[in-house]
């Protein structure tokens, strides 16, 4: 079984928070920070990424499965899903192949759609930086800035390097495992059936990641969703406006939290 790395504070129905592609559980620690006074908040590494094991083909339904299989090792009958981008996908798909272990879903700014391939500037960045074995962040800054505009997505993107025992800055994510499991990032998830419970989409405002046309698959899947525009966001919307995204993710889990005394079935 796949081991996760998964960061665990506070006390009360169990939330798990899912990153986005090339991050860590840590990219939504302002989240975390924000519910642990009413939630137990798990913060997931997502399988081949962070500090969690790589899968040998990462997919959508291999990560759902990887984060089932962690709850069942936890004794976590069910819990409230939070994902963003990648990890709103893995979100979906546990929730439509497992409905039972999941309590509520929000997704922010993800559809559950096929997607057409645009990392290919910040796959050759990640390249770039891996071939030149910096030593430096700031080598690494400079190289990544040929690729790829936008400090944010830089510093982003940044976070997730460490260094070797060489001092050689290394990524934290299975790089050549991701690029050749590319497609399977964004495939749509596959469909076991439609999930019934309470789920929220949070788009942002600018972002064009949830576009009008994806409302009917959206609801067809999720059919109890609804949904929350942040204005003058982007797809980074959970840093670029972090106290309006918390504030809409704890209104609509704090009157779900009873549900989670009934029984697992």
């Amino acid at each position: 079984m796949l081991d996760l790395y998964v960061k665990q504070v506070g006390e009360g129905p169990a939330v798990m928070l899912l990153h986005g592609l090339f991050g860590a559980g840590a990219n939504l620690g302002g989240l975390a920070r924000a519910l642990r006074n009413k939630f137990t908040v798990l913060s997931v590494d997502l399988p081949s990424h962070g500090r969690s094991e790589w899968l040998k083909n990462p997919s959508l339904p291999a990560m759902a499965k990887s984060v089932q299989r962690w709850m069942d090792t936890q004794g976590l009958p069910r819990a409230h899903l939070v994902g963003h981008s990648l990890g709103g996908k893995v979100a979906m798909q546990l929730a439509l192949q497992y409905p039972q272990r999941v309590e509520s879903l929000v997704v922010a700014d993800i559809a559950p759609v096929q997607y057409s391939a645009h990392h290919e500037a910040v796959f050759a960045a990640l390249h770039a930086i891996d071939a030149a074995q910096c030593t430096r962040r700031e080598q690494a800054a400079e190289l990544m800035a040929q690729h790829v505009k936008g400090e944010a997505l830089i510093q982003f993107l940044l976070m997730s390097l460490q260094r070797d025992a060489g001092g050689i800055l290394r990524w934290r994510f299975d790089l050549q495992g991701l690029r050749t499991s590319y497609s399977s990032m964004l495939a749509a998830p596959s469909v076991e059936s439609s999930y019934p419970g309470p789920a929220l989409f949070i788009k942002g405002g600018t972002s064009d990641y949830i576009s009008e046309e994806y409302w009917p698959v959206i609801q067809r899947l999720f059919p109890a969703a609804s949904i929350k525009i942040m204005p003058g966001c982007g797809h980074w919307l959970h840093a670029e406006k972090p106290e309006l995204f918390n504030g809409i993710v704890e209104r609509f889990l704090v009157p779900l939290k009873p549900r989670m005394l009934a029984p697992a079935k």
